[in-house]
């Protein structure tokens, strides 16, 4: 199991997506897109795999079940599905925000 960066303490998830497949995986995901201000997504992979790809510098990580990627607000990335899969995003704020 590989958790590839880590969400900051003193936050709390305030939503979680369905779990998707790779027949429905929104499309927005597979493109480039981001977190809004002040919130930190966390992608969960619950069986499969996808590759996890930062815009800035490209850098991937290929990803199985029970693997994670903290992703900090406003930083552009991607999915690509390399095959079946299972995998849901939580998202978090700091809970002593607003």
């Amino acid at each position: 199991m590989a958790n590839v960066g880590a969400l900051p303490p003193g936050l709390e998830v305030v939503r979680v997506t369905p779990t998707f497949d790779e027949n429905t995986v929104p499309a927005g995901l597979l493109a480039a897109h981001q977190v809004a201000a002040g919130v930190w997504g966390r992608l969960v992979v619950l069986a499969g795999t996808v590759r996890f790809v930062f815009e800035h510098d490209g850098a991937t990580h290929d990803l199985t079940a029970g693997d994670t990627v903290a992703i900090p607000p406003e930083r552009p990335h991607h999915l690509e599905l390399t095959g079946p899969v299972q995998l849901a995003v939580e998202f978090h704020r700091d809970r002593a925000r607003p």
